[in-house]
């Protein structure tokens, strides 16, 4: 029988990344003729969507981060290795490990996502904290808190205001509700919890280089988003773009070309991402084309030209084969192409081809702002306020990987809900420079 089979005599998959896009692949890849290898350089697949929950203090990593191990521990065909690929052997078939390992593969599938883009000005990271990241998150709380302990400490009202600004460069999903929870900690959690200031005096602004915040969303959705972060006292500045950051202030240029000086200690950067360097490593060696943000444009089947039985997926590709702009880095994009993916391999395994090109189908896009407040779009449907802000909660509850995870996610979020109280606001490791 086929589950009685020797390793030798199974075909070997492997895929790198335990993101939504690999892990999707790998449990759909359950056939006993089938070896599978899930390499990832952490051990635990990331909720990324709720990680700006933990940077701002309302959950703590463990509550969006699961064991890889732990989530695979019945799939009794997969292995899981804790590294990372620093090269891929096309035709010996193999990837190299960062510890100098060579793991061999008769299907690969490629699924590293992507990690911030400065657009050149790398000298801006160590200021400007992204968030893609466990580690990004935790910084960015430990600048968030520390920024209102300095504020207290100061009797320079100049310096104190510094302080308590704080700029978030980039008006998409991410910047949009880090600034409507940076909103709720400075008027509502932090509101009683000082001596000598004020948390309400913060200030919070929202750069974006377009005329709208959330502008991939129709009109009337960006508008209403535009209303809430007033609301929430969030500063919207628009149709800008950030020329410079120093330690102690923001250069912002204006559409009409005026430069603008933002005294603040505390900037967060949600503007632009990149592929991770291994689309551009495999687009060099097979002659794909890589655009601007690294990432590498595939065939309709999420091959690769020349090697079917190579396939990449999620936010490190390129996928311009549907509709007039390529997809989305969206999970469940990353989600159904890795499905897609295991399809192809699970019917290559028994000798049977898979022609058929991959559709994406939408099921639909929302964004959280604030406490009853997000949008979302359903095909021609529209939401905005409260039902939004519930289908937003009930979707991310199902999409988080292990039920101890929704079960403890479910009862911080009902605790911060009723208290406004956030429990993780701990500062950790070495001061912010």
């Amino acid at each position: 029988m086929v589950k009685n089979l020797k390793d030798s005599e199974r075909k070997r998959v492997v895929v790198v990344g335990g993101g939504f896009g690999g892990l999707a692949a790998v449990k759909k890849l359950w056939r006993g003729n089938l070896k599978v290898t899930l390499i990832d350089k952490n051990n635990y697949h990331l909720f990324q969507p709720l990680l700006y929950q933990v940077a701002t203090g309302e959950l703590s990593p463990a509550n969006i981060a699961s064991p890889l191990r732990g989530i695979l521990r019945r799939q009794k065909n997969c292995e899981v290795l804790m590294g990372e690929v620093l090269d891929v052997d096309l035709e010996k078939q193999s990837v190299k490990l960062d510890d100098g390992q060579n793991i061999p593969y008769d299907f690969l599938i490629v699924a590293t996502g992507a990690k911030h883009s400065y657009f050149g000005k790398d000298i801006w990271r160590p200021l400007a904290p992204g968030l893609k990241t466990i580690e990004d998150a935790t910084e960015i709380r430990k600048h968030i808190l520390y920024a209102f302990e300095q504020a207290e400490k100061t009797d320079d009202p100049l310096a104190r205001q510094s302080w308590l600004t704080f700029v978030i460069v980039g008006g998409g999903p991410t910047g949009v509700e880090l600034a409507g929870a940076l909103s709720e900690i400075a008027n509502h959690t932090l509101k009683y919890d000082f001596r000598r200031i004020n948390p309400v005096d913060a200030k919070i602004l929202l750069v974006e280089a377009s005329e709208n915040p959330l502008d991939m969303y129709p009109e009337e959705l960006t508008k209403k988003t535009r209303e809430v972060l007033a609301e929430l006292k969030v500063t919207l500045v628009n149709n800008s773009k950030v020329t410079d950051i120093l330690p102690d202030k923001v250069q912002i240029t204006s559409k009409d070309g005026k430069l603008h000086d933002i005294e603040t200690k505390t900037v967060i950067w949600a503007a632009g991402v990149a592929a991770t360097p291994l689309a551009r490593l495999i687009g060099d060696k097979v002659g794909a084309s890589v655009d601007r943000a690294g990432r590498i444009t595939i065939e309709p089947n999420l091959t690769i030209a020349g090697h079917d039985n190579v396939m990449l997926i999620g936010d490190m590709t390129s996928f311009p084969h549907q509709g007039e702009r390529i997809l989305p880095g969206l999970a469940p994009v990353a989600m159904q192409q890795g499905q897609y993916a295991a399809k192809r391999i699970n019917q290559a395994a028994v000798g049977k081809s898979f022609d058929e090109p991959f559709r994406y189908f939408d099921k639909g896009s929302m964004a959280v702002i604030g406490r009853f407040e997000a949008i979302a779009q359903v095909g021609n449907w529209k939401f905005s306020g409260v039902i939004a802000w519930l289908m937003w909660l009930f979707i991310h509850i199902l999409m988080i990987a292990q039920f101890r995870n929704r079960l403890l996610v479910s009862m911080q979020w009902a605790w911060t809900f009723f208290s406004r109280d956030r429990s993780a606001r701990l500062i950790t490791g070495e001061p912010p420079q």
